[in-house]
């Protein structure tokens, strides 16, 4: 039997009990903040992070994870006698699966074979997962690949944030979409589609923007059990509770398998800002 490694990045957010028994590795993004580096979620976590945003006149950027840092993490798996599936952030979010590709040149001889998630957060993780279970039941590589392209079409995220004003300074919304949020307390909601983060509609008041992310989780999800289900938040972990219980509700407790809340790293948080709230599913597998 092949032994099988998930890679993945910090922009997962997966909790680490889950990863306990799955050689599953993470390659952190960086945070740049007053021309310091930052591993993402290792040299800062998010509860500093929020809260350091709260109070700085500076505002911090980020970058992908380097090909060296790819390198290290392959050399050692595959000294170990792995192959490897990295699984990473979408390719129109982030420049990390160009800086996997590199490091995989270095390596002409192993078989590492890279997948582009099309999407973050636990939309991410819950892919991530999905291959490191099925692994861990002895699926083969192209089987894990497989179990990966059907996790990647039955996952998705939405979220709500307080203002677009961190996505269009990152370039990750359209410049026209960064005024959905301006007027009279709108709150964007917004999904993770085809791999970009995409505008679904604004509502008024944070209490009208949780109710809608509801019905649209419902919705996506269908009638596709089982359930997996994550609230994410930055910095807001009791809107996002009460956004879990309210999808939770929605369907029968048989058909949801897992859930959990996490937290958006600080790498998505630079992005997000503070004040985001969403849900992350994967739903019919």
């Amino acid at each position: 039997m092949s032994k099988i490694a998930i890679v993945t990045d910090s922009t997962a957010t997966i909790p680490a009990e889950l990863l306990k028994n799955y050689p599953v590795f993470i390659a952190p993004l960086q945070v740049i903040w007053d021309e310091k580096s930052y591993l993402d979620g290792i040299d800062i976590k998010p509860s500093e992070f929020y809260s350091r945003l709260s109070k700085s006149t500076t505002m911090p950027s980020t970058s992908q994870v380097t090909p060296a840092n790819f390198m290290t993490v392959y050399e050692d798996l595959i000294r170990k006698d792995y192959q490897i599936i990295s699984i990473h952030i979408s390719q129109k979010l982030s420049g990390t699966l160009d800086s996997a590709t590199q490091a995989k040149h270095q390596f002409p001889g192993a078989r590492i074979e890279l997948f582009d998630s099309a999407s973050t957060a636990m939309a991410m993780g819950f892919q991530v997962l999905a291959v490191a279970r099925a692994a861990s039941l002895g699926a083969s590589m192209d089987e894990c690949l497989a179990v990966a392209k059907k996790a990647r079409q039955h996952t998705g995220v939405l979220f709500m944030a307080s203002t677009l004003e961190f996505l269009h300074r990152g370039g990750r919304i359209g410049g026209a979409a960064r005024f959905l949020g301006t007027a009279l307390d709108l709150k964007p909601i917004l999904e993770v589609r085809d791999g970009r983060i995409e505008a679904v509609e604004r509502v008024r008041s944070i209490n009208k923007a949780i109710d809608r992310l509801v019905e649209l989780a419902v919705r996506r999800i269908d009638s596709r059990s089982p359930i997996r289900l994550s609230a994410i938040h930055a910095n807001d972990p009791e809107n996002a509770a009460n956004l879990l219980e309210k999808v939770k509700s929605k369907f029968n407790i048989t058909e949801v398998s897992e859930t959990m809340i996490t937290e958006v790293s600080p790498v998505l948080g630079t992005h997000t800002g503070p004040g985001t709230v969403g849900i992350g599913f994967m739903a019919g597998m």
